[in-house]
């Protein structure tokens, strides 16, 4: 049997029963969090020396419709090397961004160019090795907003193979239906997207609705370094970036 310890308030003439208050409700000031930012950063920065001391490669890789749980897989599969991705500003001062700077030679190469979506794969593998893998290992995935259409989605009228409780969904994202003996029908010819324009979210939702993986996650291999050589394995538009930027700037 609970007991609880109850409490009679009078307001304006009548009695209420006051709750106790429940000792799980604290309120935690911010102030007295502490800040990991810079701890987080240095840690980075050591990890990073480390693998260039640890193993004989390292790549500059950039991803293309990254995804999460792919990434994760990259990860496992490659449980004998190491995977960087993200936090490229602090990765760079690790590698050392001048030739003054740098960890050891050459790597203010790779530094350089560890923008956008790009990170760092240290191993022990070769470079076959490398490049093969991940060139068998491209993955077709659900497209999202801002990404650019690869062809041209158009659906014809007529009945869509969809469950019926979906069409509430379908006309709020656009489509022209209505239910029909339980049926979802397309009352006129619509196109979903252009090939060469960027998606909206209602045009990424509608394609995954359909099941058209249009997106493609793969992992291209931009720079190899080791031993203090520094191997562009692929074109690279990262000093054209940075002068388009500082005539934007200019204007």
């Amino acid at each position: 049997t609970l007991l609880y310890t109850i409490k009679f308030e009078r307001y304006q003439g009548y009695y209420s029963i006051a709750m106790p208050k429940s000792k799980r409700d604290k309120v935690v000031s911010l102030t007295n969090t502490k800040k990991k930012g810079y701890a987080t950063k240095t840690d980075l920065v050591t990890e990073v020396q480390e693998c260039c001391d640890k193993f004989n490669s390292l790549y500059l890789i950039e991803v293309h419709n990254e995804r999460n749980n792919l990434l994760k897989e990259i990860r496992n599969d490659w449980k004998n090397s190491r995977l960087f991705m993200g936090r490229n500003k602090v990765m760079a001062v690790g590698l050392g961004r001048t030739k003054e700077s740098e960890y050891k030679p050459n790597l203010h190469s790779i530094a350089n160019k560890l923008v956008g979506k790009r990170g760092l794969l240290f191993t022990n593998e070769s470079t076959d090795v490398v490049r093969g893998w991940f060139n068998d290992h491209s993955r077709f995935c659900f497209a999202r907003s801002g990404s650019v259409a690869t062809e041209t989605v158009e659906l014809p009228s007529g009945p869509l193979d969809l469950p019926h409780s979906m069409e509430p969904q379908l006309r709020q994202l656009g489509l022209p239906t209505r239910l029909k003996d339980g049926v979802i029908v397309l009352e006129h010819d619509h196109t979903v997207c252009t090939a060469g324009k960027s998606f909206t979210t209602q045009q990424a939702v509608i394609l995954k609705h359909l099941g058209n993986s249009m997106a493609q996650f793969q992992v291209d291999i931009i720079a190899h370094w080791t031993n203090g050589q520094f191997t562009m394995l692929s074109s690279d538009n990262t000093d054209m970036d940075i002068i388009c930027d500082s005539i934007e700037g200019n204007d």
